[in-house]
């Protein structure tokens, strides 16, 4: 939870099933969570959580298409990059996009992620695998090629919030 910040949600009604129409409702409990292979997702710790809504599905290409359609929301992949904060970038990286999976011919090592992960200027939701591609006829898949900070805007949008790490 984000600081001193609480959030929960009230359990399941009749009243409330109508207003949440694609929603489950998942029920609050205690875990274990963390890791101790990996340093960063220690300690292991014991959390609790209180039951809570979520969508049922991924957002879809046409519901992402319907925000951006009401709203003009620009997203963080079809923005100029800031080169400010990103200094000593590339020329190509320098472009509007995202970071799109390629298959591989061939793998050398699993270390180097940029095998399969390659950031392609002009890729963005609406043309998830670069500028040649496009969502027409995949308006049911779900939207890739966001950010964080769209999937905040577009669940703002909704009146909803992300889920925490932790649901």
């Amino acid at each position: 939870m984000r600081g001193a910040e609480r959030m929960s949600c009230l359990p399941p009604s009749a009243d409330a099933q109508a207003a949440r129409a694609g929603m489950v409702w998942v029920p609050g409990g205690t875990f274990t969570m963390g890791d101790t292979f990996y340093p960063e997702e220690e300690p292991l710790r014991e959390v609790s959580l209180e039951g809570f809504w979520m969508d049922r599905t991924e957002v879809t290409n046409a519901e992402f298409a319907a925000f951006v359609d009401a709203t003009g929301y620009v997203t963080v992949p079809e923005r100029p990059v800031g080169t400010v904060a990103h200094p000593g970038l590339p020329p190509e990286m320098q472009m509007p996009g995202a970071v799109v999976f390629i298959m591989p011919n061939d793998v050398t090592g699993m270390g180097n992620i940029s095998q399969w992960w390659q950031y392609v200027p002009g890729a963005n939701w609406r043309h998830p695998g670069g500028p040649d591609t496009s969502i027409m006829g995949r308006e049911q898949f779900p939207v890739t090629a966001i950010a964080h900070e769209d999937a905040i805007a577009y669940a703002a949008w909704k009146g909803r919030v992300l889920p925490s790490e932790a649901q």
